[in-house]
């Protein structure tokens, strides 16, 4: 069982923003996968299902991004997780939009969602981390990522969903290297 936790902010205002595209996906993956409804407990909303025969559980922290590793903590707690088996799903700006990379471990990089998960569980889950853009100086990027994608980057962002949906499967059977690879592969051949 793992547990796959798409970050962002509640409420209508930050719905289509650059920081929730963690919880975009997490409802591409429900859909994709047809889970059961959302509900809510651990502090956010949770849909159950099951991917090639893993049992998975989607959770998106309600907590707003700050505190996102108090759900996660509640709900590793409850179904007993290692961190082994936690992915979380997040915007990154260092990325250009549409790219996506995943890795076990590492740094928050100023994310405080990420931040708040290392202190709450530990750095060792595996990320897949979503190309926001960045914007043209830092004293833009609050203003950035709580601010809704160009048309143009919206219908990328969509399309990346949908393929990182497709090639799921791979991440929690072969892990965050396999899953970047495989996606990269699926995409440079077109999709076939």
């Amino acid at each position: 069982m793992f547990l796959l936790t798409g970050l962002g902010n509640p409420g209508t205002e930050y719905e289509n923003t650059r920081h929730n595209a963690g919880f975009m996906a997490a409802d591409e993956f429900v859909r994709r996968y047809n889970f059961s409804g959302w509900k809510k407990r651990f502090n956010g909303e949770t849909a159950e299902g099951s991917i090639d025969g893993e049992k998975i559980v989607v959770l998106k922290p309600l907590t707003f991004m700050n505190n996102s590793g108090q759900a996660v903590r509640a709900a590793m707690d409850f179904f007993k997780l290692p961190i082994e088996k936690i992915v979380v799903l997040h915007d990154d700006m260092d990325l250009p939009v549409g790219k996506v990379k995943a890795k076990t471990g590492g740094g928050a990089g100023g994310h405080n969602g990420l931040r708040s998960i290392d202190a709450h569980c530990s750095p060792d889950y595996a990320r897949v981390r979503f190309g926001v853009g960045h914007p043209q100086s830092r004293e833009q990027v609050v203003n950035w990522v709580l601010t809704g994608f160009a048309k143009a980057d919206k219908d990328i962002m969509k399309e990346t969903f949908e393929d990182v949906a497709e090639i799921l499967p791979v991440l929690f059977k072969e892990g965050p290297a396999a899953f970047t690879s495989r996606l990269a592969v699926y995409k440079s051949k077109g999709k076939g």
